[in-house]
């Protein structure tokens, strides 16, 4: 006869993750150690345990990408990520973009063309077009519109969205 479901298998606490682990993550050129669950999502890490609210839980499914944030460089969605993957890793979030008081390029022209309405997947929005210019693949609005496709706005604000990104692109390709 088989062993009870209610009873503990041998060597089965050695097999359990420890529950909570220490980390470095780097936000916003800041080092920040974090004594965290081993589960914790990278996104539940940056709101809940740094404050930094400005990313946003959308969908929690990576379909929505309010949570988008860049990690060494590269757009991530942080709700699909663990922390722990991302011990050491350089993590920019939007509260992370202005510098010396003055907004990102991408910051103003969103505020210029009045690119959100209720403001939501801003902040994912805003990440998503900083990393889009920097990979320099898109060229055109039609390009702009098929990279930002990750990127879900409920209240259709997509044309002024795509206009604040062109002029971000002509701002940042004009400066030395």
């Amino acid at each position: 006869m088989a062993e009870p479901l209610t009873r503990t298998p041998k060597g089965w606490d050695r097999l359990s993750p420890p529950s909570k682990v220490a980390i470095t993550l780097h936000v916003n050129d800041v080092p920040r150690t974090l004594t965290i669950a081993s589960w914790t999502t990278l996104l539940d890490a940056l709101r809940n345990d740094l404050g930094l609210t400005g990313t946003k839980k959308g969908c929690d499914h990576g379909q929505c990408g309010a949570c988008t944030v860049l990690v060494d460089g590269r757009r991530v969605n942080s709700c699909l990520v663990l922390a722990i993957m991302m011990n050491d890793a350089r993590v920019t979030t939007v509260e992370g973009l202005a510098k010396d008081g003055a907004l990102h390029p991408v910051q103003q022209a969103f505020i210029d063309h009045d690119a959100f309405q209720c403001g939501y997947c801003t902040p994912g929005q805003i990440m998503s077009a900083v990393a889009l210019i920097s990979e320099g693949r898109a060229r055109n609005a039609d390009e702009i519109r098929e990279l930002m496709s990750g990127n879900i706005c409920r209240c259709g604000a997509y044309p002024r969205i795509v206009a604040a990104i062109q002029q971000a692109m002509a701002a940042m390709e004009s400066k030395p």
